[in-house]
């Protein structure tokens, strides 16, 4: 049987943050990770970042389209990482986790990446604003 894209991804994934536990001073154990340890993981992501994200400071900062080149350090797009906490929040649930126990799903993981949204779409000139709902229920005039 031949995995999905998202299936190898996944388990990719996986591995990769089960190296960076046992990497880690001192080595964590899967059962004692919180929502701490994977915003450290993140931070630590960021090194294999791709994404130009303009500091305040920067003359960039709030242009979507810079004219020319800045140092202004490459991060994880907050896409990425969304999309990373996906992967790891199911892959942490069929490795045995108990989904109340997900250091994925915790609040300070959703407030960082909330966080981190908005500040690389300030960053770049772009907002994020809630569309307001609309009643897509239309009525028949009879």
């Amino acid at each position: 049987m031949t995995m999905s894209r998202y299936e190898v991804q996944k388990q990719r994934d996986w591995n990769a943050f089960g190296r960076y536990l046992k990497s880690h001073k001192p080595p964590l154990l899967l059962s004692r990770c919180s929502g701490a340890n994977i915003l450290e993981f993140f931070k630590y992501l960021d090194q294999f970042g791709k994404t130009k994200v303009h500091t305040v400071s920067c003359p960039f900062f709030g242009q979507p389209q810079p004219p020319a080149p800045c140092p202004c350090p490459l991060n994880q797009a907050w896409g990425s990482l969304d999309a990373l906490v996906g992967r790891l929040r199911a892959a942490f649930e069929e490795n045995g986790g108990l989904p109340e126990a997900n250091p994925f799903g915790c609040r300070a993981v959703r407030l960082y990446l909330r966080e981190l949204r908005d500040a690389q779409a300030k960053a770049r000139g772009v907002t994020y604003d809630k569309r307001k709902r609309t009643n897509t229920m239309h009525t028949k005039n009879i």
